[in-house]
């Protein structure tokens, strides 16, 4: 698996899971296993989650 340069305020694009569509994802802080923030589009826009770093599909935009 390629490696991610994952930081707080990137957006990244989080894999279908549990009939959940993909969806995009602002990051708040990054753990060895996982990630925190908030669901910016699809079913769970708007919501915090703590979503596995293995359901990272890729970086959509990182903080400028």
């Amino acid at each position: 698996m390629e490696k991610l340069n994952i930081t707080s305020g990137c957006i990244v694009q989080i894999a279908a899971f549990d009939e959940i569509p993909e969806h995009s994802f602002l990051v708040d802080e990054v753990y060895d296993d996982c990630i925190t923030g908030v669901a910016l589009s699809g079913l769970l826009a708007g919501e915090y989650g703590e979503p596995d770093l293995a359901l990272i599909v890729r970086v959509l935009s990182t903080p400028s």
